[in-house]
């Protein structure tokens, strides 16, 4: 019996691992063997999920053809990932990718870092910060205040509960976009409320246009959904949204679903204009294209001078083409797992109807809690404290990253998260792994894009301060060092720290 469940073909892989820049020579100038460099290139792939593990690999001919090289260069790559323990062979059934005993399976999206780990490694993979005390505590203390009404129902509510749509309306309405609560449904965290959209619109086989680069773990949940991913790219920098592409794309491919991020792109951190937002919806409603908007960063200003745009779906008065998607984690707490979506009432509906096969409904004590950051100005409290703390982040690594890697390029936007870092010409696949050997964890560019795109770069969030901020900032350093020797990541060793 075949121990492989799926199939890694000749052309893919080819453009996966053409997509890495090659290896740095090593001391003396001496590069490694083709072969070497091969077998490296689909380890780190297999490492970063990208590859997956049980997927079998082409035929030694098939790959050969593809990459140009030889044949037996392609057998000794394979023979290597073999002594290594990342394939396995068998006659008749082919050769399928493994991990070796006592390595982790890897991620393939975004998870955080497991808390007893913390103590040896410095986590930049998640865009996530601590709670803002005291107001989770508050907010949880008045949502208990409030539950026992609740508690002698059923406790399902698949649209929300009516007290928190309705909030959640009002303040679409206090921002120039009247708001019925029959157009807000309240959801698991964003990612329930994208799942939901993209089963509803993107079935199977169903094109959706993407930002390339893109939110990782949501281009990943559009890959397991069966959806065709079309990058459109952005422009450099903080520039943003390049609508003449835009429109392109959207007449020529046709997509049932774009997405987009406007509000401190992640992982760019770029700002969409009035004009750019205007035209992306114009353009999304020439080609009935659903325009879903990803609106999770964007209480995340953190420059108090700077006025922010109108929300997308104010362009979009008949509410035909836009989908606005919301959330608790970013500006609040991850652990608080609301989420939104704002669409017609009809979309609503069958968003509802369709939710009974889902998860039913989100949990009422966490509703009532933001319920109660709502209506007593908690929130507001608890984002300017947030705001003030991801601004000092954000300045402590940039001032750290600049020190360490000057090298290294980036814009710092106004806002947002993440910081997009292009690493000097290094390859964002092995700083990652290196990474991962001298104690700090980040996540590589191709990531966030389609194909292979991005391996000249990581993504850095503004999730630690001060002191962290620095010896993160060394230890991305020493990582670019071992990638740029040419050496091995694992002659890297983990420091603990404690902040």
């Amino acid at each position: 019996m075949a121990q492989w469940t799926s199939v890694m073909g000749a052309a893919q892989l080819a453009r996966l691992l053409k997509s890495q820049q090659s290896r740095p020579a090593g001391p003396g100038g001496r590069r490694p063997p083709v072969y070497r460099t091969l077998a490296d290139g689909i380890r780190l792939l297999v490492l970063e999920g990208r590859v997956p593990v049980a997927a079998r690999l082409p035929a030694e001919r098939e790959l050969a053809l593809a990459l140009a090289v030889s044949r037996t260069t392609v057998a000794a790559a394979y023979e290597a990932l073999r002594t290594e323990g990342f394939l396995e062979s068998r006659r008749g059934a082919g050769s399928w990718t493994v991990v070796p005993a006592g390595k982790p399976l890897p991620a393939r999206g975004l998870e955080p870092l497991p808390p007893e780990a913390l103590g040896s490694m410095i986590d930049l993979g998640t865009a996530a910060l601590p709670a803002p005390e005291p107001w989770l505590t508050r907010a949880v203390r008045g949502a208990l205040e409030e539950l026992p009404p609740y508690a002698h129902t059923h406790g399902d509510y698949p649209a929300g509960l009516p007290a928190l749509r309705s909030m959640i309306a009002e303040r679409y309405t206090a921002r120039g976009i009247p708001t019925m609560q029959e157009q807000i449904m309240v959801t698991t965290g964003a990612m329930g409320a994208i799942d939901a959209i993209c089963h509803l619109f993107g079935g199977r086989g169903e094109r959706i246009a993407v930002e390339s680069p893109s939110y990782a773990n949501i281009l990943q949940l559009m890959r397991e959904a069966g959806a065709r991913l079309v990058p459109v790219a952005m422009a450099e920098g903080l520039a943003g949204w390049d609508l003449d592409r835009w429109r392109q794309v959207l007449r020529e491919a046709a997509p049932r679903i774009a997405y987009v991020v406007a509000d401190f792109h992640n992982p760019t951190g770029a700002l969409a204009d009035e004009d750019q937002r205007r035209r992306l919806v114009e353009a999304a409603r020439s080609a009935g294209t659903v325009l879903v908007v990803d609106e999770t960063m964007s209480e995340l200003c953190l420059e108090p001078d700077l006025e922010m745009p109108r929300r997308m779906c104010g362009f979009d008065p008949a509410g035909s083409t836009v989908i606005t998607v919301g959330s608790a984690s970013k500006a609040f707490w991850a652990g608080l797992r609301i989420g939104w979506v704002r669409a017609a009432p009809d979309v609503i509906r069958s968003l509802v109807a369709a939710r009974a096969y889902a998860d039913l409904g989100t949990p009422v004590l966490e509703q009532l809690a933001l319920t109660w950051l709502f209506t007593t100005g908690g929130w507001e409290e608890a984002v300017q404290m947030r705001r003030g703390q991801a601004r000092g982040n954000r300045d402590a690594l940039v001032a750290a990253v600049r020190r360490e890697l000057p090298g290294w390029e980036f814009e710092v936007p106004d806002g947002g998260l993440t910081l997009w870092v292009r690493t000097g010409g290094l390859s964002g696949s092995r700083i990652a792994e290196a990474g991962e050997r001298v104690g700090v964890r980040v996540p590589s560019g191709p990531r966030f894009g389609v194909d292979g795109a991005f391996e000249g770069y990581i993504r850095l969030p503004f999730t630690v301060a001060g002191a962290v901020a620095e010896e993160a900032a060394a230890r991305l350093a020493e990582a670019a060092r071992l990638v740029e020797a040419g050496m091995p990541a694992g002659n890297g060793t983990p420091r603990t720290f404690v902040a």
